[in-house]
Order: C-alpha cells, then structure tokens, then sequence
C-alpha cells in the first residue's frame, strides 16, 4: 500500500493512502486511525475520503517519531479483521424541491426515485464543510447529480441532498448547492448533547421513508 506523509504546520502531519473516492482506501483510512487512537503524544487523527490528518503534541514527540510510528501502523492494517461499525436509520420526509427535477433528470418516476435512495446502505466516508455534515456514498449512479449551477443562500437544516454519487444531510442551515430530495426530523449536531454529533465517519447509514410523505 502506497503511503506518503507530509507535514502539515509544526504540529500535524497529513498521512495520504490514495487520490480518489474509493471504499476500500477510506476503510483504510479508518483502520489506520484507529490503530493510532490513544498512542502517546498523539492529540486527535481527522479522517478524509483518502488520508488522515495526525494531530500531535510536540512536546510530547517529535515529528520523526511520528512518521515512523504511522509507517509502522499502516504496514499492520489488516482489513480482513472484524471491525464494529455503528448502522444507523435516518427517517426521511420525501419533499425536497429537486425531487421532481431528480426523477426527470433520471428519466424514473418520483416514487423510484425515493426507492433507490433509501435502498442503499451508505459508508459515513467523513464530516466537513459544516459540524456534523456527513458525507455518504455512494449514491447508485441511476440517481447521481450534478450540483446546482448556483448554490442556494439557505438550505434548511435537515435537508437531504445528493451531489454526484454523495448523499449528505445539511445539520445546520447553511448556503448549499446539493440537489434536496427531503428532510430528516432528526438533529445531526446539537451542543446540548453530551456527544454533539450524530454521525461519525466509518458509521453506516440507511434512509427510511417517513410513511406520512403526501
């Protein structure tokens, strides 16, 4: 497995396992953070689609120490070993503005549409953009879509959109320019909680019609 590391300021190093959205480099992703969870010196890892960001305390341990000790990791990672992932069941209320334009788009019917959306288990491939936006894949490609050519100033938090052969739920109003199928009742970041976010990246994830959709 090819791995490059590059410095990223004077108290993280980026770790890079590939350069496209692929399933089996993210699990590996996901592997080599866990297997550097709690090692000493060691603040926080950050996953992406393809690399892990290592935060590390240098005072602690020096960023030598650190690139041996992520080369050594990843040369261990075993993805035939069991790995516990949490599967989740986000509620959804099929009324987004661009369904209509998704099934026609598509050349399927409103209610395929919503079946082939909900159909699919997704892989929690990272958060950004915005606390506690998840990014989902992958969409089956019958549905995929391009972006909107301009963003709206304001989606609704709840909002469930896909853009390409991603889906992702907006936790916060925000501007965005993801096609909107629905919205989910469902708070994915609140403060109030004791953990503030509702999904995590490795986490897998199924959309459940809500049956009151008219």
């Amino acid at each position: 497995m090819s791995v490059s590391l590059h410095s990223a300021g004077d108290a993280a190093l980026l770790v890079v396992l590939g350069d496209s959205l692929d399933r089996e480099v993210n699990e590996r992703v996901h592997a080599l953070a866990a297997r550097l969870q709690g090692r000493p010196g060691l603040r926080e890892s950050v996953p992406a689609y393809a690399s892990l960001l290592v935060h590390y305390d240098p005072e602690q341990i020096g960023e030598t120490a650190v690139r041996e000790l992520v080369r050594e990791q990843a040369k261990q990672l075993d993805l035939n070993a069991v790995t516990e992932h949490r599967h989740l069941v986000i509620p959804v209320r099929y009324d987004g503005p661009d369904l209509e334009f998704v099934a026609a788009h598509s050349g399927l019917s409103r209610e395929a549409v919503i079946e082939l959306h909900s159909a699919v288990e997704y892989r929690v491939y990272m958060l950004g953009f915005t606390p506690g936006f998840a990014y989902l894949g992958d969409v089956d490609e019958r549905i995929a879509m391009p972006r909107l050519t301009t963003p709206r100033l304001k989606v609704p938090a709840g909002s469930v959109g896909i853009a390409g052969r991603q889906t992702g739920i907006y936790p916060s109003e925000s501007p965005g320019g993801w096609r909107l199928l629905g919205h989910t009742p469902l708070r994915l970041f609140d403060l109030r909680r004791p953990d503030p976010f509702l999904l995590a990246p490795g986490d897998r994830v199924r959309f459940e019609p809500l049956s009151d959709q008219h």
